[in-house]
């Protein structure tokens, strides 16, 4: 990864300074899809589904998954076999009944002291039923 940020200074001959930032990013996890989306008919089953399978390199398990406000969503996480070892299946349903967006976070807590927590993002979008 490279980024590059622009310094400016009270120096007349060099008012401003480019730092380059650059260094290598391993996975982790693989997580996909990396947000759910929950949009449909109020009232109606609306779920989405997670997988988390953890790098070979980075072994985790997942302690605990909890919603930041958990006032829209149920979730669920079971541990699933997976052909490179043990993988994750986070289930999320939507419980709101009424009309509109809300937004959520899912913190998954790791045994992992390099990534102790994991965030799911999630998003709903609820609309009436158009009349027939």
């Amino acid at each position: 990864m490279k980024k590059t940020a622009g310094v400016y200074t009270n120096d007349k001959k060099r008012p401003r300074q480019d730092l380059v930032i650059s260094g290598a990013v391993e996975k982790f996890a693989t997580i996909r899809p990396q947000h759910i989306s929950l949009r449909g008919i109020a009232g109606d089953s609306i779920k989405g589904q997670v997988t988390i399978i953890p790098e070979k390199k980075y072994p985790f398990k997942i302690l605990d998954a909890r919603a930041k406000d958990g006032k829209n969503i149920n979730i669920q996480l079971d541990e699933v076999k997976n052909p490179n070892g043990p993988a994750y299946e986070l289930k999320i349903e939507n419980l709101r009944e009424k009309t509109g967006r809300y937004y959520d976070t899912i913190i998954l807590k790791t045994d992992s002291k390099v990534r102790p927590e994991l965030n799911v993002r999630v998003y709903g979008y609820l609309r009436a039923r158009k009349s027939e």
